[in-house]
């Protein structure tokens, strides 16, 4: 019974054997697959995480390459501000053309500064802002070229205007050396034409009703006859002369009585002289005319010498002196 047995047991023994062997295989291969699925997972992970480490230093580039793009057109716009405010303040008297510019640079200006201002500006808005800085730029040269010719037109301007400015004083001084000429002309023909008295006869009146009777008695005196001469002038022209008769009294005061047309006058060196009588004569060119009035006062004449003078142009022309003597007893 024993050996027929045995082989049972070695078929079992073999089994088991074999059963075993089957077993480790298999644990081989799960090992091999857990590593090879291991090193694959590790492969993964440093691969996302050198494949995340590349997108960070993309975007970190990409961060400074805005940043240093941005800190550039700053620096651009701060060099065109800088110019647009040159020209400006090199220019306060601005053209009206000029001046129109202004709100449109500075629209450009605000708007530039508002992109240079944002911290996460994008690509498109700095390009935008590049692209408005170099029509700034443009806007600017413009500006530039405007001024540079207007201010060739102010130094022409200031250029003519020196010509005409000396042009204008040579004109004044010869205008001024004209007048001085003129006006000594003047003056030589109307001191020239002031005319000349002469022939003097001073005579006392006294009236008895219709009669008059010649009298030196000042106590019988009711007015004096003044009679002269104007003499003969070749300047003078015909028309209406004012010839001033200036009485003195033999006290030496003015006689000068307004109610019967007394009044002042200007004299030649420009005083202020009382006259009794204004007479308005009709002269004749170059021709001797006598000219008489009476002097009839209001009050009592008085012995003493009465010296009349006669003015014209504001010259003394000529005097004469004419006493009155006191009355007699019987006088």
């Amino acid at each position: 019974m024993a050996f027929e047995n045995l082989p049972q047991a070695e078929k079992n023994q073999t089994e088991v054997t074999t059963s075993t062997s089957s077993n480790k295989n298999l644990r081989t291969i799960l090992t091999g697959a857990l590593v090879v699925a291991l090193l694959g997972t590790w492969g993964y992970i440093i691969y996302d995480k050198n494949k995340t480490k590349e997108t960070v230093t993309q975007q970190e580039n990409l961060i400074a390459s805005t940043s240093s793009q941005r800190d550039e057109l700053q620096k651009e716009l701060e060099d065109a501000a800088m110019r647009y405010d040159m020209l400006k303040s090199s220019n306060s008297k601005l053209d009206s053309t000029i001046t129109s510019k202004d709100k449109e640079i500075e629209e450009k200006r605000a708007r530039i500064q508002t992109i240079l201002n944002k911290s996460n500006a994008t690509e498109a808005e700095l390009r935008e802002a590049r692209t408005m800085i170099a029509s700034l730029n443009g806007d600017l040269e413009s500006y530039k070229n405007q001024v540079e010719i207007l201010q060739g037109e102010k130094i022409q301007l200031v250029q003519e205007k020196s010509v005409v400015t000396r042009e204008r004083d040579n004109a004044r001084k010869e205008y001024d050396s004209a007048t001085v000429v003129i006006k000594e002309k003047e003056d030589m023909l109307n001191v020239g034409s002031t005319l000349q008295a002469s022939n003097f006869n001073i005579t006392g009146i006294n009236e008895k009703g219709s009669k008059e009777k010649t009298t030196s008695t000042a106590k019988r005196v009711d007015k004096l006859r003044i009679t002269f001469d104007l003499n003969e002038n070749l300047i003078a022209q015909s028309g209406n002369k004012e010839v001033y008769v200036c009485i003195t009294a033999p006290d030496g005061t003015p006689v000068a009585v307004e109610a019967l047309g007394s009044g002042t006058f200007s004299t030649r060196d420009g005083q202020q002289k009382f006259f009794t009588q204004k007479l308005d004569v009709d002269y004749t060119q170059n021709k001797r005319q006598s000219v008489s009035f009476d002097w009839k006062q209001n009050t009592s004449f008085t012995a003493g010498n009465y010296k009349i003078e006669v003015f014209n142009n504001g010259f003394k022309v000529g005097e004469a002196v004419r006493p009155l003597k006191k009355g007699g007893l019987f006088s």
